[in-house]
């Protein structure tokens, strides 16, 4: 007799937990102090200009760029120069082949054209780095018959400021899909997958057609400067649930280096502060990783940088 009753409890239970709300995050956090006052009524207007238009929610809208790692690639510092500059050589042909996919978001899916193996390698290399000593020659990027005699179509890099002379070597492509963070969250995207010799891990290059490619929203922000002693924020390069890693842009002599954040439940702004330092500095502009934590799990929403407006991208480590 009490099985029954047991049975009739326990989907009561379930329904209940079910149904308890999720609290929106807080807006805010205020920062008590003149500068932190600053901060917070920059990002409130920041967040109110905020006006993305329909194709935020129904479009497809990367933030991230079209070449991203599928793992861990184990980089050293040569093939990650490699990485970033767009270095690439093939040992195999890469064959015009054409697939049809959808992108599958958490709200839904979209069908949109792509490109085939062929054209996403030919957007993939962006040259060769120069020859070094005793650098042997090696095949370059194969036209869509086969492989070809480097420099290739693209010829030789021509940047002074590059000291590594390595090509990443593809020896294979396939189909798949990754993540890749959107203005819908995050997207199983179609992507052509090259094995690198080099690698421990695939680079993927976005499969969507660019034409088909939604461009993030122009950035709006009030027309006058940070107040001194802030410094706005130039991309994202990690994002897990509540914690985020920041770009802070700021001076070569700058300390107190520290993240700021505002948040409210479609929107979340992020900046820093800073100690300017005195005396004869460079005028360059460095990049400053910081870790933000956040009063609830970013989820879809976009991530604005307090000085433009604009919502940032997640850049490739």
């Amino acid at each position: 007799m009490r099985r029954p009753a047991l049975l009739l409890v326990l989907p009561l239970l379930l329904t209940a937990g079910c149904a308890a709300p999720v609290a929106d995050p807080p807006v805010g956090p205020r920062h008590p102090s003149p500068r932190g006052e600053a901060f917070d009524k920059r990002a409130a207007e920041v967040a109110e200009a905020w006006r993305p238009g329909p194709a935020w929610s129904t479009g497809y809208v990367p933030l991230e760029g079209p070449t991203v790692l599928s793992g861990d690639p184990r980089f050293t510092s040569d093939t990650k120069t490699a990485f970033e500059a767009g270095w690439y050589r093939a040992e195999a042909a890469i064959p015009p082949t054409r697939v049809g996919g959808e992108i599958r978001f958490p709200d839904g899916r979209l069908t949109l054209p792509l490109v085939n193996a062929a054209e996403a390698y030919r957007q993939l290399d962006q040259g060769d780095p120069l020859p070094c000593p005793g650098r042997p020659k090696r095949p370059g990027r194969p036209s869509p018959g086969g492989p070809s005699v480097e420099p290739g179509p693209d010829g030789w890099a021509t940047s002074a400021t590059q000291t590594a002379c390595l090509s990443l070597t593809v020896t294979g492509v396939t189909f798949g899909a990754v993540p890749v963070r959107t203005s819908r969250g995050t997207a199983q995207v179609p992507a052509w997958l090259f094995t690198i010799k080099e690698l421990a891990a695939p680079v993927a290059r976005l499969a969507v057609a660019p034409t088909a490619v939604t461009p993030v929203p122009q950035p709006s922000a009030p027309a006058r400067p940070l107040a001194d002693g802030l410094v706005g924020a130039q991309n994202l390069t990690a994002v897990d649930d509540v914690r985020m890693t920041v770009g802070l842009g700021v001076g070569a002599c700058d300390t107190g280096i520290t993240p700021l954040v505002w948040e409210r439940p479609d929107v979340v702004v992020v900046g820093g502060s800073v100690t300017r330092g005195t005396g004869d500095c460079p005028a360059i502009l460095k990049l400053e990783p910081v870790a933000v934590t956040l009063a609830a799990p970013l989820g879809a929403r976009p991530v604005l940088d307090v000085a433009s407006g604009a919502p940032l991208s997640i850049a490739p480590r």
